[in-house]
């Protein structure tokens, strides 16, 4: 069946157009896009104008209409983008050099972590299965514990290389353990073999701090998981990472529909499970590796999110994954909002309030509805 309208012929002489089953799931599920990119929108604008410091919602869209990102980088001074009457704004400076990177990093973030959750999901056909389940984040965390130990590495642009090592050791080491075995790497295996590695990577994690105390000291904040204290210079060290990382996850809608199917069926529809499924990890520890450097280990948001995404989308992924990349960072951006709000005038990190927000929701889907099947 094509995605093509099909026009024919009634008995009476008079003609119909019949819409195909994709159109009309198109037209369904894009009004849905729309709403949720608006929502991201009415959100990046609070979250730079909310905080310690209150900021006119106004001003905020001021600024970004009076920026010029060319001026800023050739000047290699972000308040050069702006014109010279707003020099000496407070307000202007915090949200250019605080707030905007900030909600960039929530951004980006977000959607790779609803992403990677949704390839993760599909790809293990395990609906529990997420990044810190499968123990990805905290190979990661412990890979960027090591680079700041031996080597020094102080920025989230450091860590980022040291954490796509440890996410894809610790993703072919839990493979590797589950895949023991007549059977394979099942679903429920792969559960358990990652459940047990992130236990131990997190101890060794431990040891490694409690061993060090300047490792501890810079370790402390990022390992709560944050979106603050990033400048924009960090955040476009990272961004080509996260962006390239979400394309391709979008191209993993037919390979999860196909995998979805399992594996027998899979291969008798001609795919190659095992390829289908190294370039999906692929995806996962790039996603991953990105946003731990970037903001810290934060749960919680790629287990829910393509659970609340399949409630509006049912189990097609070509749509799970687009609604999954566009609610995570509702999700983060809002948590991160109320971060900033609820203990004045200091802040909660956000993945704190993720936890906080989202467990409650989480077990109020599952006690309502089914979860759907993968």
């Amino acid at each position: 069946m094509t995605t093509a309208t099909v026009a024919s012929a009634r008995p009476d002489g008079a003609s119909r157009t019949v819409v195909s089953p994709q159109r009309r799931k198109a037209a369904r599920m894009v009004p849905g896009l729309i709403a949720c990119a608006a929502a991201l929108v009415v959100l990046s604008v609070l979250s730079m104008a909310v905080g310690a410091r209150t900021i006119s919602p106004s001003v905020v869209v001021q600024t970004l209409g009076d920026f010029n990102i060319f001026h800023a980088i050739g000047a290699h001074d972000v308040m050069a983008g702006l014109p010279q009457r707003y020099a000496d704004d407070t307000d202007r400076l915090v949200i250019l050099t605080l707030r905007l990177p900030r909600t960039l990093l929530g951004l980006m973030v977000g959607a790779a972590l609803g992403l990677a959750g949704c390839v993760m999901q599909g790809v293990t056909r395990n609906p529990l299965a997420d990044p810190g389940i499968l123990g990805v984040n905290a190979g990661a965390a412990l890979c960027v514990v090591l680079a700041i130990t031996f080597f020094g590495a102080s920025s989230p642009g450091g860590y980022v290389w040291f954490a796509f090592v440890g996410a894809a050791v610790a993703a072919v080491i839990v493979y590797g353990i589950a895949a023991l075995g007549r059977d394979g790497a099942t679903p429920v295996k792969l559960a358990l073999a990652g459940a047990a590695m992130s236990a131990a990577f997190a101890a060794v994690t431990q040891a490694f701090l409690l061993l060090n105390q300047s490792t501890f000291d810079q370790m402390r904040f990022w390992q709560v998981g944050a979106l603050a204290g990033r400048d924009l210079d960090q955040v476009g060290q990272l961004a080509p990472f996260l962006l390239i990382g979400c394309v391709a996850a979008l191209f993993l809608g037919r390979t999860l529909n196909t995998l979805s199917l399992g594996d027998d069926v899979a291969r008798g529809l001609g795919a190659h499970v095992g390829l289908s499924r190294g370039l999906s990890a692929a995806v996962v520890v790039l996603l991953c590796g990105a946003a731990t450097a970037a903001a810290g280990p934060i749960g919680f948001v790629g287990l829910t999110i393509p659970h609340v995404a399949r409630m509006i989308t049912g189990p097609n992924y070509r749509w799970t994954l687009p609604y999954s990349m566009l609610l995570a960072p509702i999700l983060l951006l809002g948590a991160d909002i109320v971060g900033r709000v609820i203990a004045r005038p200091g802040e909660v990190q956000v993945a704190i309030v993720t936890a906080v927000i989202g467990a409650p929701v989480f077990i109020a889907l599952v006690r309502r509805k089914k979860l759907a099947e993968l």
